[in-house]
């Protein structure tokens, strides 16, 4: 879901052919999309996609949001769930906490809202 967001800035890149300022405003728009995505995931434990389908993000200790500092952690460890062939993302599929690699790695779960 979140990633519907930035096809309007890929197309833009996508036209504008890898030069001129369509490429640099996209390429704008594309870092600010993501860092605000970021800071909305870290402090309410929700993006955009996230709040669509009903998501919260939060540390698995205390329910509370993770803070924007290990939401980008988190982004980084997602490294961990692509590097043995994608098998991070499909671990919550039948992990009892549904939680991803980088979920474990930095103590978040995924719960559904209310």
């Amino acid at each position: 879901m979140d990633g519907l967001i930035f096809l309007v800035p890929y197309i833009l890149i996508i036209v504008s052919q890898g030069k001129g300022v369509l490429l640099a405003i996209g390429a704008i728009i594309i870092i600010g999309i993501a860092i605000w995505q970021l800071i909305q995931e870290g402090k309410t434990g929700q993006t955009v996609g996230k709040k669509a389908l009903g998501i919260r993000l939060v540390r698995e200790s205390d329910g509370q949001p993770l803070g924007v500092g290990m939401a980008f952690v988190r982004r980084l460890a997602h490294f961990l769930d692509s590097i043995a062939c994608y098998l991070g993302w499909l671990w919550p599929a039948w992990d009892a906490k549904r939680q991803t690699f980088a979920d474990k790695v930095c103590g978040s779960i995924v719960i559904r809202t209310q």
